[in-house]
């Protein structure tokens, strides 16, 4: 199925560059953007099936822990190679996509050694006032430390050098901090921390199953053809929200004219694909956190299904000209994905609720500010007309 995949992916993708981010430079009809489409996802399909199965039946079935990335140009050749050596224990070759997330299970024992750890603890206390020396058995240090969840590291806190802030250490140093912080946070560490609208993420994320993590090594390729395809239908959609404005004001401001119809200057289009950028580089991790594991378990083939399920979405509405959100797309295909799980439980509806609260108070608060605006403008003072 992974040339089927690659062959669906890559053909929305030209079908979307097609129909809409090429329109300036390409004229098609609509039967010939079809035909331009399959023709690409065809020949990415070829060239999936020719170079990567090859490296992928190396890699997963015949378990070649010595395999490199770049030998997948060897395409065929990768067949003729002799049987792996014998991996190192525990080595398997595959990142583990589920590590530090817990089955339910899992999770019912691991909660059950810290309510033992609390008890012990409580009944140590207690017993102190017995056995002033306060010896324990080593049985009883063994199972505390078996027992104790476990804790991860927080990144230390940077600290500025000393000195005024004029000098150029310290200068240097705030500089740095206004233009990385955005791209240094932690967004994966930051999901498994527990707030109210977390909730008890932990127990959401046990009620997802986890997949063959061989299979989820195949995903996280497709995902990377997914994610880059969202990308592109971000742009081709939500920029054109956002530059309208500017460029019907635009128009309107160097010739004087109304028109139904406003051709779009480069430098604009340019403009709005520089502010996705900085909102991306200083606010994104914001939006990384919340639509990440905070609203359901995530792993490659899950996200592979959430970015194809909302491209599909955003290339329909484009070729619709409905201006639809990305982020709302991406966030409805998060819970569909969720509950496929089987279980309403697998949703942290807290941070949905959040989220959907958010978009509804967006269109009062930006009209009710809008209308505030306009109200002072057209109210303001006019001098040279006797007022």
């Amino acid at each position: 199925m992974v040339p089927f995949y690659f062959f669906l992916t890559s053909m929305l993708l030209a079908l979307l560059i097609v129909w809409k981010g090429g329109s300036s430079k390409i004229k098609l009809t609509d039967p010939q953007a079809v035909g331009v489409a399959f023709g690409v996802g065809a020949g990415v399909a070829l060239v999936i099936a020719t170079f990567f199965i090859p490296f992928l039946h190396r890699k997963i079935i015949k378990q070649d822990w010595e395999l490199k990335t770049w030998e997948v140009i060897k395409g065929p050749l990768l067949l003729r190679r002799p049987e792996p050596s014998p991996a190192p224990e525990g080595h398997t070759g595959l990142p583990d996509f589920y590590a530090g997330h817990l089955t339910a299970e899992q999770l019912e024992a691991k909660r059950a050694g810290e309510a033992h750890v609390i008890t012990g603890d409580v009944e140590k206390g207690a017993a102190s006032a017995v056995n002033p020396t306060g010896n324990s058995s080593d049985s009883d240090i063994i199972t505390s430390e078996i027992a104790q969840p476990s804790r991860q590291l927080s990144r230390p806190k940077k600290i500025p050098p000393p000195g005024p802030w004029y000098s150029p250490a310290v200068a240097f140093y705030w500089m740095k901090y206004a233009a990385l912080r955005g791209v240094e946070q932690d967004v994966v560490d930051q999901q498994n921390h527990r707030d109210f609208l977390s909730g008890d993420i932990e127990k959401t994320h046990a009620t997802g199953e986890h997949f063959d993590n061989r299979a989820e090594y195949t995903y996280s390729f497709l995902q990377i053809l997914t994610a880059s395809t969202t990308s592109f239908a971000h742009g081709a959609n939500d920029v054109s929200n956002a530059i309208g404005p500017y460029t019907t004001i635009y128009f309107i401001w160097s010739t004087a004219k109304i028109s139904s119809k406003v051709p779009v200057p480069l430098w604009i289009l340019a403009f709005g694909g520089a502010g996705i950028v900085i909102g991306l580089w200083t606010y994104g991790y914001n939006i990384m956190r919340a639509l990440g594991n905070k609203i359901t378990l995530h792993s490659p083939a899950r996200g592979f299904s959430m970015e194809l399920g909302a491209v599909v979405t955003i290339i329909m509405a484009t070729k619709l000209a409905l201006p639809v959100s990305t982020t709302q797309c991406i966030a409805g295909a998060t819970v569909g994905v969720g509950l496929c799980n089987g279980t309403w439980r697998s949703i942290n509806w807290r941070m949905i609720a959040w989220i959907y609260m958010g978009w509804i108070v967006t269109l009062p608060c930006a009209g009710i500010i809008s209308g505030c605006l306009m109200g002072i403008v057209l109210n303001a003072p006019r001098w040279g007309n006797g007022v």
